[in-house]
């Protein structure tokens, strides 16, 4: 499929095609240089689009044109040369007498291609200044030497069209499919095009002709793996090219083994046969440091290469590449997970003790899915408990923590020796406690702790007491049990890692946020010594940073910390859903449609039935309901209940939710108890950081919180002083002008918006018209800087003449509410509750609740 006319959007080239039309403007042209299907003839056919005052002549370099002189030009060039002209002479004049008066400018395709006249005559118009060209060529390709000349000699600049950058994807399959695509999805077709427009349109095609790419709740996503159709095959081995029988046979060792070590391939090969292959940028050499590394050139190759490879001959060339590998020593550890993988790949597996070895590895590189499936060939090839514990620790996060405890329990009698006593009580107590049989693994871990000897293991144990501590929230009792495995010397640098990865989640869920980010950062100076040892620490510790960060107001922090962790190998380690991070700093700063989008992407990540995953459709909830979005709010509000229910800290999110969904429905008096409810959770659950956002909730709903003054010694950070002060502040105009200018320095728009709201409203009732009104706009200019967002304290500033009362049942009203339901809602009477609708019914002249809910919609 051409790539003009395709309908897919222009985008991401706005610095070079700005850079072509001023060197049309300014000087002879330009040369565009870049890979196949990068994008060179559009961004030329976009920048002619814009120039009306040239004749324009087009030329295309193709192999068949090239075997005959001027072929390129052949459609514009009749009539034989004058007596004595010179060919160059004579088709200069054919192009010049096109033109006519007008300024003559060609554009030439693929140069690369031209035949020596063609690109003879390019060069001489350019030397003699006879036109301005545009000239196009494929970049490591050979080219004509006047096609070379023309840039080496200064006659026109080159400029190189680099491929899309993630962004710049993201951009063109929105405008692509009309639509919104997740960001998963986007970093997946950008890696899998590597910013190729031409291959991600193939892509995106074979993708929806599979039904792999689709639109689902809105949101355009990949699910699955790429089918190579005709058409990709096509483009593809377009691309590839004829390939002898050693050059075939290097190229698919090298798609089934990528990255492939040089000498490794050059012993199972032709050498001469891996030269021509690179030389045709269809395989490249990268240096990691350490040694040199083939790879495809693109990877489309790799899943054409063995799209076009049968079942046997796969098998042949990955039991070439493990019994090629295996015969080195396997002196790395990544050899070992290698050799391993294509043992199981190819069917030749023997080693039970090797594929344990490698469930291990992948699980220590953050591979859960290969290491579950390791482990499980493991277990059928005669493996022991350690297979069974590694498989029963990866279940867990892959949201499969029943089949792990059935699988340990199992094989509970064969752990024998103190190794795999220990290996085998870590995995099923932790697989307990996410199970939510808390009372059971706290028994496997308090036994492991009384019987085990080694140090080393009883450190691990007591790690792992304090992991069932955390999920059912109690912290003291975690902080307790990390205090006990530190005295456990000599431990294991995993353990270490473990533990600390701990300490610092506790201290900073409990609002000792800078203690938290001090042991954080400490311990990531080191990941690289225990980051294969200690799966779960990384994920644990950018949770942590997260937690501390937007608990102290580091909203910007927060969202960089929580990209991180999105972007983790496997979405299954998010430990409480990085995406309920990026939508909470959303929410913060005012962008509840943003919050959704953040949530809606990692909703499509988590595997399903989790608790973390709860924690997000927890914060789908409240982003939805801050925009009015009802319906949706209630439904994601019970669905993250349910999911959520087994962890405090996850089911807090739950309660915090649903305040805001009962304070959008209108029913002020359920929100405030709900964020009571919430409060006390938090307190009960030693969560001090989310303790401050529920106490401070009851201020944005217009309550006193005076708890929320003594929490500022408790939890550390500005931003607990900040809202301490907000709650002090109410009724002071001066000093609640002071906080909404807090606010808007730490980002939080409409916080700032409420606090605002709020001054305005203590100037009101002071008596002070002007000021309140000069308050009120500065208000709701903050307001509309949050798109859609609705809260009780900016519906009061746009009805200050009602009473909080009437307010309230106005609301209601809106919501659908009758009479009798409002009065039973309120415990008032039909009578007072009809009285106090229409007395606001005649504030703001309006005469129904149809007439209401489009007042309160628009404002």
């Amino acid at each position: 499929m051409g790539e003009q006319g395709s309908g897919w959007p222009f985008v991401g080239r706005g610095v070079p095609l700005a850079a072509v039309r001023e060197a049309l403007r300014s000087r002879a042209g330009m040369m565009i240089a870049g890979a196949a299907g990068v994008g060179k003839s559009r961004l030329v056919a976009h920048a002619l689009a814009g120039e009306r005052g040239y004749a324009v002549v087009r030329a295309l370099g193709t192999e068949t044109a090239s075997m005959i002189p001027f072929g390129a030009f052949a459609h514009v060039l009749t009539g034989p040369p004058r007596s004595g002209e010179n060919l160059l002479r004579w088709a200069a004049r054919h192009l010049r007498d096109l033109a006519r008066r007008r300024e003559l400018l060609v554009s030439v395709d693929d140069a690369h291609r031209l035949d020596p006249a063609s690109a003879a005559l390019v060069h001489y118009l350019a030397a003699k200044g006879e036109a301005r060209l545009l000239v196009t060529v494929r970049s490591g390709e050979a080219q004509p030497d006047p096609v070379v000349a023309l840039w080496k000699d200064e006659l026109l600049p080159r400029i190189e069209l680099p491929p899309l950058t993630v962004a710049e994807v993201g951009e063109v399959l929105a405008g692509a499919l009309g639509g919104e695509v997740a960001a998963e999805t986007v970093r997946h077709l950008a890696g899998v095009s590597e910013g190729n427009v031409l291959y991600l349109r193939e892509v995106v095609h074979a993708g929806r002709t599979s039904g792999c790419l689709a639109e689902r709740d809105g949101v355009w996503r990949w699910r699955g793996e790429l089918s190579v159709t005709t058409r990709l095959r096509e483009l593809v081995g377009d691309r590839i090219g004829h390939l002898d029988r050693d050059e075939r046979e290097a190229l698919e060792l090298v798609a089934f083994g990528e990255p492939l070590g040089a000498a490794l391939l050059a012993e199972l090969t032709s050498a001469s046969a891996v030269e021509r292959v690179e030389s045709r940028g269809l395989i490249v050499t990268v240096d990691d440091g350490r040694r040199d590394h083939l790879r495809l050139g693109h990877p489309l190759y790799g899943e054409v290469v063995r799209a076009d490879c049968g079942t046997l001959r796969a098998r042949r060339r990955l039991r070439m590449l493990a019994e090629a590998l295996e015969a080195t020593g396997l002196r790395r550890r990544e050899d070992e997970l290698r050799a391993a993988v294509w043992r199981l790949d190819s069917g030749s597996v023997t080693d039970p003790a090797m594929l344990t070895s490698a469930a291990r590895l992948a699980w220590g590189r953050q591979d859960p899915r290969l290491a579950a499936r390791l482990a499980r060939a493991a277990i059928d090839a005669g493996a022991g408990v350690a297979a069974v514990s590694v498989l029963g620790e990866v279940l867990m996060v892959l949201g499969d923590a029943d089949s792990a405890v059935t699988a340990l329990r199992r094989a509970a009698r064969d752990a024998v020796t103190e190794s795999e006593r220990a290996q085998h009580a870590y995995s099923l107590g932790v697989n307990l406690a996410w199970a939510g049989a808390d009372a059971e693994a706290c028994h496997v871990l308090d036994t492991a702790i009384a019987t085990l000897t080694g140090p080393g293991w009883r450190q691990e144990a007591y790690v792992y007491r304090a992991v069932t501590d955390c999920m059912a929230g109690r912290l003291t009792g975690a902080a307790r049990a990390l205090a006990q495995a530190r005295a456990c010397t000599p431990g294991t640098l995993r353990g270490a890692a473990h533990g600390a990865s701990l300490e610092a989640w506790v201290d900073a869920y409990a609002g000792r946020t800078e203690r938290a980010l001090a042991v954080a950062e400490r311990t990531m100076a080191t990941v690289e010594e225990w980051r294969e040892l200690a799966p779960h620490a990384l994920p644990t510790f950018l949770d942590t940073q997260c937690a501390a960060q937007t608990f102290s107001g580091r909203l910007a922090e927060a969202a960089r910390t929580a990209g991180r962790g999105m972007e983790l190998p496997a979405a299954e380690l998010s430990v409480t859903g990085f995406g309920a991070y990026r939508a909470m700093a959303a929410r913060l700063r005012g962008d509840a449609a943003e919050a959704v989008r953040w949530c809606r992407d990692d909703m499509a990540r988590l595997p399903a039935g989790e608790p973390y995953l709860g924690r997000v459709v927890a914060e789908h909830a409240h982003a939805l309901a801050l925009l009015g979005r009802l319906d949706e709010a209630r439904e994601s509000l019970a669905d993250a209940a349910e999911l959520a229910g087994r962890w405090a800290f996850t089911r807090q999110h739950v309660l915090h939710a649903a305040v805001w969904v009962a304070a959008a429905g209108g029913d002020l008096d359920e929100a405030v108890r709900l964020c009571r409810l919430a409060a006390s959770h938090a307190r009960r659950h030693e969560l001090g950081g989310n303790l401050m956002f529920a106490l401070h909730d009851l201020v944005r709903l217009g309550e006193r919180a005076p708890g929320l003054g003594e929490l500022a010694g408790e939890v550390d950070g500005p931003l607990v002083r900040l809202l301490a002060g907000h709650e002090r502040a109410l009724g002071d105009p001066d000093a609640l002008r002071a906080v909404a200018e807090e606010y808007e320095r730490l980002g939080m728009v409409l916080y700032a918006a409420e606090a605002t709201a709020h001054e305005a409203a203590a100037h009101h009732d002071a008596g002070r018209g002007r000021l309140a009104r000069s308050a009120r706009a500065r208000a709701g200019a903050l307001a509309r800087l949050c798109t859609g967002v609705s809260t009780p304290a900016l519906v009061e500033l746009a009805t200050p003449e009602l009473t909080p009362r009437q307010r309230e049942i106005l609301q209601l009203a809106a919501a659908g509410l009758t009479n009798r339901e409002i009065a039973d809602r309120l415990t008032l009477s039909k009578r007072t509750a009809a009285n106090h609708l229409q007395a606001a019914y005649d504030k703001l002249g309006v005469n129904d609740r149809t007439q209401v809910g489009r007042l309160l919609e628009a404002l």
